[in-house]
Parts: C-alpha cells; sequence; structure tokens
C-alpha cells in the first residue's frame, strides 16, 4: 500500500537537518558555488600528476567543437599520430568532416533500410519507437569507423575543412532527422498499400538523394581526387597530384583496420567473460563491418592497452566522461569529489549496477596516449581529449586507475596482444544484444 507524504514527515526531516552543526555551512557553500565546486577534493587535484613513466609524443590536440564526433576524432587522432611520426609532420589532421559527411548519408540509408525491414512492426511498438527517437546523429563505435575508411578513405583537413555545420551539428540534425521521420512514414504507408520491398528502392534512392543535397549544402561535397602538398620538418616540400581518398589511406595510414579487436569490460550478469557481444541494428553502412565486442576482466582489458601504449601507439577508448570529472582541470578520478562528507550519507553504485540501472553507459571516445606504471601496475593514464587545448593540461587530462577501473568500458587494440585463449574467444559467433542495450549507447549520442 502506497503511502503519501504529509507534513508530519516534512517537519521530522527538516529537524534533522537543522540539529546537524554543519548544516548552514554546507548549505551557504553548496547554494553559492554548487556541488562540485564545494566538495572538490584537493588531494585528488595533487595526485594527479600529468607525468608518466610510459607517454607517447602526439602534439596538439583536435576539437570536435559542439558535435557529438568523439569517436571519429578519436580514431582519426591514432591515424593523425602515425602520420605526424613517419612523415615529419607537425600538427597535421585527417579530415574529420570528410569522415562525418559519408557517415551522416550512410547513417540514412541505414536508418531507411531498417524502417523498410521493420515496416511490419506496429509504429507504437519498442523497436520502431527506437528507430524514431533518433533516425541518426553524430555518434558511433570504432567498427563504424572501420565501415567508413574501407569505403570512402580519408583526406586531409586542408581538403574539405570544417563548416558552421559540422563544428556545430544540432540544427544540422535537427533537419536531417525532421526529413527521415517523414521519410520513414511515407515508406511505411507505401508498404501499407501493398507496395514491395523492391518498389520501395527507387523511392528509397529519391529520398538520399535530397539527403545528399542537404549535406553538401552544409558540410560541403566530398573530393574525390586531390593533391596533397606539404613541407615536413625538414623544410622539404612534398607533392602527390590526383589521389584519391583510399590510395591516400593505404599510402600514408596503411593499417589494416580489420587488425584490430573491440574488448569491453560490461561486468554485469547477462554477459559473462570470454564471450563475444554484438548490438542489434547497430551500424552506419549496409554491409560494412558488424560491430563486435569481447567481453573481459578490467586487468584483461588494462594489460592489453599498456602493451600497445610500450609499443608506441595509442589506443582508442570509451568510457562514461560524464562521472567523477573536472573538464576545467582535466582530471578523471573517483575521488575528485567527496558527496559523502557533504551530504553524510554514500551515494554510490557498483559498475555493474550503473550499467543495469541506466546510471553507466559509453558516453565519450578519448585516446589512451600514456600511462604511469609503479612496479609494473599503473596508477594513472594520460588522455588525448578532442575538445581542444583550454581545457585540462592543454587538452590532455589525467585519469586515475581507479577511474579506469569504474568508467572505462572499452579499448580497441591490435589481435596481436592478444593470448591463445582471447583468440579463441573472439573467434566465437557473438551473442545478440537489444539495441537499446548500454554497450550501444557511444553510437546514439546526440
Amino acid at each position: 500500500m502506497s503511502k503519501e507524504i504529509t507534513a508530519n514527515l516534512v517537519k521530522n526531516f527538516s529537524k534533522k537537518v537543522q540539529e546537524l552543526p554543519q548544516s548552514q555551512v554546507i548549505k551557504d557553500t553548496i547554494m553559492k558555488n554548487g556541488i562540485k565546486a564545494s566538495t572538490e577534493n584537493n588531494a585528488s587535484v595533487v595526485a594527479m600528476n600529468h607525468v608518466f613513466s610510459h607517454e607517447i609524443d602526439t602534439g596538439k590536440v583536435s576539437n570536435q567543437k559542439q558535435s557529438g564526433r568523439c569517436w571519429m576524432f578519436a580514431a582519426l587522432n591514432t591515424f593523425n599520430h602515425k602520420l605526424n611520426r613517419e612523415f615529419k609532420l607537425k600538427d597535421f589532421e585527417l579530415s574529420q568532416n570528410y569522415t562525418n559527411f559519408w557517415d551522416k548519408f550512410e547513417k540514412a540509408n541505414y536508418f531507411l533500410e531498417n524502417i523498410i525491414a521493420t515496416a511490419d512492426e506496429p509504429l507504437d511498438g519498442r523497436l520502431v519507437s527506437w528507430f524514431l527517437q533518433t533516425p541518426q546523429q553524430d555518434g558511433g563505435q570504432w567498427d563504424m569507423l572501420v565501415s567508413l575508411i574501407d569505403k570512402y578513405g580519408v583526406v586531409p583537413k586542408q581538403v574539405m575543412p570544417e563548416t558552421f555545420h559540422s563544428s556545430n551539428s544540432r540544427d544540422l540534425n535537427s533537419i536531417l532527422n525532421l526529413k527521415l521521420r517523414e521519410d520513414a512514414m511515407k515508406l511505411r504507408k507505401l508498404h501499407q498499400e501493398g507496395k514491395s520491398d523492391e518498389a520501395l528502392q527507387p523511392v528509397k534512392e529519391e529520398m538520399l538523394e535530397e539527403v545528399y543535397t542537404m549535406l553538401v549544402y552544409a558540410l560541403g561535397e566530398p573530393p574525390k581526387t586531390f593533391d596533397f602538398e606539404y613541407r615536413d620538418e625538414d623544410n622539404v616540400f612534398h607533392r602527390e597530384q590526383g589521389i584519391t581518398p583510399i590510395e591516400f589511406y593505404n599510402k600514408y595510414v596503411g593499417l589494416d583496420l580489420h587488425d584490430y579487436v573491440s574488448i569491453i569490460n560490461a561486468p554485469t550478469a547477462d554477459k559473462p567473460y570470454g564471450k563475444t557481444y554484438t548490438v542489434q541494428y547497430l551500424g552506419n553502412v549496409v554491409g560494412g563491418k558488424p560491430v563486435k565486442y569481447l567481453n573481459v576482466d578490467m586487468d584483461t582489458l588494462k594489460g592489453l592497452a599498456i602493451q600497445q601504449i610500450k609499443d608506441n601507439q595509442t589506443v582508442w577508448f570509451g568510457c562514461d566522461v560524464s562521472q567523477a570529472s573536472n573538464r576545467e582541470s582535466g582530471i578523471m578520478d573517483t575521488a575528485i569529489y567527496d558527496y559523502e562528507k557533504a551530504f553524510g550519507f554514500p551515494i554510490h553504485l557498483s559498475k555493474a549496477d550503473r550499467l543495469d540501472y541506466k546510471d553507466g553507459m559509453l558516453t565519450h571516445a578519448m585516446v589512451l596516449t600514456g600511462v604511469n606504471l609503479v612496479d609494473g601496475k599503473p596508477n594513472r593514464w594520460k588522455v588525448e581529449n578532442s575538445w581542444g587545448d583550454k581545457v585540462g593540461n592543454k587538452g590532455y587530462f589525467v585519469m586515475s586507475d581507479d577511474w579506469m577501473n569504474e568508467y572505462t568500458y572499452q579499448v580497441v587494440v591490435h589481435k596481436k596482444y592478444l593470448s591463445d585463449e582471447l583468440r579463441q574467444a573472439w573467434d566465437q559467433e557473438p551473442i545478440v544484444l537489444k539495441p537499446w542495450d548500454p554497450m550501444g549507447s557511444l553510437a546514439i549520442m546526440k
């Protein structure tokens, strides 16, 4: 039997608060400065030193600005590190806008194909409602990036620079989603009128032509070929004429992205360790690389990341950056805010409980560029963010190992670091998770 809140109950609560001698000071402090500023732990600030025993020289950070393209920036940053090192470039960047264009175009097709495939599903059912909630957006996953690179390659940032709407994506996303919802309505109605899936394809192509036009006007048109000119740090001039984006990737980046695997830590009862997983309807390119994860314990995940850093290669990783972090100082540490001392009681869920009870998910992708090892064990990590150089230490963050354990969910590493046991586990057919599983959340960021 439910019970209402009574005036007497509130009176008792108020009396208990007033009886605490520190209540007035705490209330005044939090009301004036906010919860985070009032509870910041200076010991954490001191401990999170921006010095690391193993550190990769990566140069100036990039800036995704007002967009949700972190996964894309993080992946391209790992390529930038290789290009800058091998070709003696300084602060060279690949075009995030080029990849963004094709991602949005492919996501539009992916959405429309899913609308056709589920045309018999009820409009108000959970699945179609989930599609319509966000037809396309800025977020994504590593394997989605691989699909884009396989199909479209990459270009230097100078060839297709940022535009207003690549850096400020909210309005573009809004009008694209309006367009795609309208297209979904039309396709479902045609299906209800008896049109076959084959008959719907020419209609879908007309819709995609309109999407392409919108993207060209907002982001520019991707080049088919371009000239690559640069002067290296030895002041030697180089020119490559008429190269295609795929040729450019193969020649200058040259990584076989299919040699890289996504390792996750999701310690929930529905995801046993040593099993592989995919997420239903998670992707961007129809016929592209399926999203696939191998779930392992955190010590295994961190050990793989450390091996790759020791080999002087940075590591793409996905985490929940909104938790226990200070954007201005660039500190990510479970001890950065002491809420218990302020409020008088603990506020905490385990990592598994956060996933199960909707408090934890992948919200951001960044790059691990260093680690501090003490007696072979990590105590903090160097993180390259994509929020520009005005936050953290010129854009770099420092992450405690405790934070890594609690809020990091995914790393991408070369499969050569996998043990025989992990290789066998990776080769399993993946278990299919529901579209709304938290392991798909990085791909639905807005």
